[in-house]
């Protein structure tokens, strides 16, 4: 399969954060990190679980060794495997396991998107999914002392996902498409390298 450019990724990733998660507010705490250029985007391309958790690896511990300052949290792109939906959600309990392994456990946490992710309970076009929704597979990974301050500082965090849900359920399907918030090229689009 060939290979998509990280150029590609990124810009597909970056588009989906400024239209959808903070376009659409669907995390009243990604903005300001996002305008202070303190998102750090990483592509995994290629290979397979074994390189993908190396990857995930050197991510988390680079982010954990950065300045929050200068890297508050990172979104690792996956866009040459993972495809499916159940074989990324399979692969997060290996992801949890590394962070564990490296003494991250309560440092660091990895919240998934995926372009074909579901809630359990719910049909695969129900348009809630779109909450966790990327044009990408991504493990975002971010700072445990980050979200507790967010959460501090919103004193009714809990609501947001019932806020996220009204917003896609009112912005609908055919909104939802015309933010253009998917991948740009698929993998048989992409020249190979």
């Amino acid at each position: 399969m060939p290979l998509i450019a990280l150029d590609t990724a990124i810009a597909d990733t970056r588009r989906w954060l400024e239209r959808a998660v903070i376009g659409l507010n669907l995390c009243p705490f990604a903005k300001a990190p996002h305008v202070k250029g303190q998102v750090h985007y990483a592509v995994c391309s290629g290979g397979g679980r074994a390189e993908l958790l190396a990857a995930l690896r050197a991510e988390l511990q680079a982010l954990a060794a950065a300045d929050p300052e200068q890297r508050e949290t990172t979104l690792l792109i996956v866009p040459d495997q993972l495809a499916d939906f159940l074989d990324f959600n399979d692969m997060l309990d290996d992801a949890e396991a590394l962070l564990d392994e490296l003494g991250l456990a309560g440092v660091l946490q990895i919240a998934p998107f995926h372009p074909r992710f579901q809630f359990a309970g719910t049909d695969p076009d129900d348009i809630t999914n779109a909450t966790n929704r990327s044009p990408w597979p991504t493990l975002h990974l971010l700072r445990e002392a980050s979200v507790d301050r967010a959460v501090e500082a919103f004193p009714e965090a809990e609501a947001i996902y019932e806020t996220n849900m009204a917003t896609l359920e009112k912005l609908g399907p055919r909104g939802w498409a015309a933010l253009g918030v998917g991948p740009s090229a698929r993998a048989d689009d992409e020249p190979t390298r």
